[in-house]
């Protein structure tokens, strides 16, 4: 796996662990954010004023690498689509008040936007899986499916976190199956085992002097957290002894790794 994405590269501070973690790679990143936004900007070429970029708002899924959308003939971005299929989907983290939009993650997915062929089975699934809402009206005749397809990717992590990423990367990239539970993992670490979190740290990186750490982050490779230590808070990451699909395995996980930190002298 690549050496941490999101490490900023203009940073001069000594990393307290191993920067050769695996990690997931921006596509993975990218393909996370966007299997689980369902909302996003969906950028085209304006007829009127021509040649403008013209952003609305859009509901969509992704049906494979293929973000899809169910769009009426009245909404202005499928009059400018029919006219030049050139579209872009711009996809952000959401965030919470006060907090710094620059510093959450966003993919921007640029490609030809173009309906889906009638009887396309899987794109329609794919849609109405995630708007079930979207079954009232997905048959009137004046809505129709449509398909992107991503020939580019532009993926930013926060502050110094960037690259574009490959079609085929992102095309053989899966979403995180850890994503929809992070929340809950990190409130449970957080809350209950704050003293386990502090042993993580002490025990699996070069921060032994850490007095207090919050667990930021965990995927199916492993955890971030960050650590109180000396010399301020530090980013800390701990892997798992092998990628993880379900909160059970990582339950499992993080006590035999809490068992080997009290284990180590």
């Amino acid at each position: 796996m690549a050496n941490d994405p999101h490490a900023s590269s203009g940073s001069r501070q000594e990393l307290l662990y191993d920067p050769n973690l695996p990690t997931p790679s921006h596509a993975e990143f990218a393909r996370t954010l966007a299997a689980h936004a369902g909302v996003g900007t969906l950028g085209t070429v304006a007829l009127e004023p021509a040649g403008y970029p013209y952003g609305s708002f859009v509901t969509f899924a992704l049906d494979g690498a293929s973000p899809v959308f169910l769009v009426s003939e009245l909404a202005e971005h499928t009059r400018n689509l029919r006219g030049d299929a050139r579209a872009s989907l711009l996809v952000a983290e959401p965030g919470t008040p006060g907090d710094d939009p620059l510093a959450r993650a966003r993919v921007t997915l640029l490609g030809r936007c173009q309906p889906a062929p009638e009887g396309t089975d899987s794109v329609r699934a794919a849609f109405l899986a995630a708007n079930p809402k979207a079954a009232y009206y997905a048959d009137f005749g004046d809505f129709h499916f449509w398909r992107l397809e991503v020939e580019a990717v532009r993926y930013i992590g926060g502050y110094g976190r960037m690259s574009w990423v490959t079609r085929e990367d992102w095309a053989a990239a899966e979403a995180d199956p850890l994503a929809p539970h992070a929340a809950r993992i990190l409130a449970h670490m957080n809350d209950d085992h704050g003293a386990a979190l502090i042993e993580y740290c002490r025990k699996f990186s070069r921060a032994t002097d850490t007095s207090a750490a919050i667990m930021t982050a965990v995927d199916r490779y492993g955890f971030q957290m960050s650590a109180t230590t000396a010399a301020g808070p530090r980013p800390i990451r701990v892997a798992f002894s092998r990628p993880l699909a379900t909160p059970d395995e990582v339950r499992a996980e993080l006590v035999a790794l809490a068992k080997a930190a009290r284990a180590r002298e």
